[in-house]
């Protein structure tokens, strides 16, 4: 039993850890340590992000706290990769701060949208949002490492733009919240699925309803015999 409280303890201190190592890294570029460094940390928060949710399924612990709170611990460490190159890579703001501040607006604007929707972030983990996460990785990697990175950059900030225009539209889509939405095709399943449930559910309510309404109290000759019907059983009961 204490094997497996551990167990589903594991992925949480895997995600708590790969958010902080968002300060670590601002803190490490704000004192110059060496690039390669900086981009370690970077793999380690990746090989966190990959292998907690594999970790989680394996162990039947993918709970929705769990995945909300993964997606939580990503969109807190790339903030602070973004500070950190705010800091220490004036360089890369200069030839990529216009688009990334709009990536930036996006983003709190897609949260914004989901936090007023369904009262907390959406967590999809959608294939486009996977692969962003990998080109973001390597791009951040390849410019701590190598100092420049202009082909990664530009893809990172172009799937970015578009993996958060996807998740405003699932969550436009969707009535509730739904965790692990991989695709806007599956999006669209799944309010198809509420909305017939939704449809058979009132169907059943207002067919009853009308059954109700439509049974009339008995009279004349048939309330004579629901009177001696109910006499003989009562007689019945008494014996």
């Amino acid at each position: 039993m204490e094997m497996l409280i551990r167990k589903q303890h594991i992925p949480w201190f895997m995600a708590t850890g790969r958010a902080l190592l968002g300060p670590v890294l601002v803190i490490g570029e704000k004192c110059g340590w060496n690039g390669f460094t900086l981009a370690a940390l970077i793999v380690t928060a990746l090989l966190s992000d990959i292998f907690d949710g594999i970790l989680a399924r394996r162990w039947h612990c993918d709970t929705a706290n769990v995945r909300l709170f993964d997606s939580m611990a990503d969109t807190f460490f790339y903030a602070c990769v973004v500070a950190a190159l705010w800091v220490g890579r004036p360089e890369v703001w200069a030839s990529y701060g216009t688009p990334v501040l709009m990536l930036l607006a996006l983003e709190a604007g897609r949260i914004g949208f989901d936090f007023i929707k369904f009262g907390k972030p959406a967590s999809y983990h959608s294939y486009l949002a996977k692969t962003w996460g990998l080109v973001l990785a390597s791009a951040i990697v390849t410019v701590f490492a190598a100092g420049h990175a202009a082909v990664l950059m530009t893809a990172a900030i172009v799937l970015g733009m578009a993996c958060n225009l996807e998740g405003i539209a699932m969550s436009v889509m969707l009535p509730v919240w739904r965790r692990d939405v991989k695709t806007l095709a599956a999006a669209w399943r799944i309010r198809s699925e509420i909305g017939r449930a939704s449809q058979n559910g009132y169907a059943v309510s207002s067919a009853q309803s009308r059954d109700v309404v439509n049974r009339k109290p008995a009279t004349g000759a048939s309330a004579s015999m629901e009177s001696g019907l109910c006499s003989v059983s009562g007689s019945a009961l008494g014996r």
